[in-house]
């Protein structure tokens, strides 16, 4: 996958900050939602869910020393 080889390149602090902006992504998102409009792109929600999930475990792997 593009974005996990992409991801495993940087850095933890790095890694801190593009989970932060993909939680803000993710909050735009979910307001674009729950403010009852339909969204540009539906499918984006999971997928910014999949790479927040990606990079906490990059992350953690990173802490614990596991795989490479």
């Amino acid at each position: 996958m593009k974005i996990t080889k992409e991801l495993r390149s940087l850095s933890d602090e790095e890694l801190k900050v593009r989970v932060g902006e993909f939680r803000k992504e993710l909050l735009k998102l979910s307001v674009e939602v729950a403010s009852g409009g339909n969204p540009s792109r539906p499918g984006r929600i999971r997928q910014v869910k999949k790479n927040i999930a990606r990079t906490l475990t990059l992350i953690k792997e990173k802490e614990t020393g596991a795989k490479k």
